[in-house]
């Protein structure tokens, strides 16, 4: 007896996607030091009719959410899960910035790893150039 293939759940939010007609979803990626940059490129890429996500927290900028280092270590971890359900989510990723530190360049690999075409508004900043 052969069972039927199920759609994977990738396969699935692909189908969704398609049956509610979303416009292409770009999620960007980067250094919060970068933050200028962000908004600059969520702008442009709005403005090209697409579905914008990008990070919504800069720790590196004071704010009573992440003012206890012990608080604040619990949220970067919450964030970073948050960030790779983004990366599921879209449908391209775009690195912003010349720098690629380790977070990252943690993401990229985790977007690589599920396939997810890469645009870097500094290409040579691309870890695998």
């Amino acid at each position: 007896m052969s069972y039927p293939n199920l759609p994977t759940p990738e396969e699935k939010l692909a189908d969704a996607k398609k049956l509610l007609n979303l416009p292409h979803i770009v999620v960007i990626c980067g250094s919060t030091r970068f933050m200028a940059e962000m908004t600059e490129a969520d702008l442009l890429e709005t403005g090209a009719g697409k579905i914008v996500v990008r990070p919504g927290c800069d720790l590196k900028s004071p704010h009573g959410l992440w003012s206890d280092p012990v608080e604040a270590e619990a949220l970067k971890a919450r964030l970073d899960d948050l960030h790779r359900a983004k990366i599921r989510l879209a449908d391209e990723v775009l690195v912003v910035g010349d720098y690629v530190g380790d977070s990252t360049r943690a993401e990229i690999a985790y977007a690589r790893s599920l396939a997810k075409p890469l645009r870097f508004t500094h290409p040579e900043a691309d870890p695998d150039a």
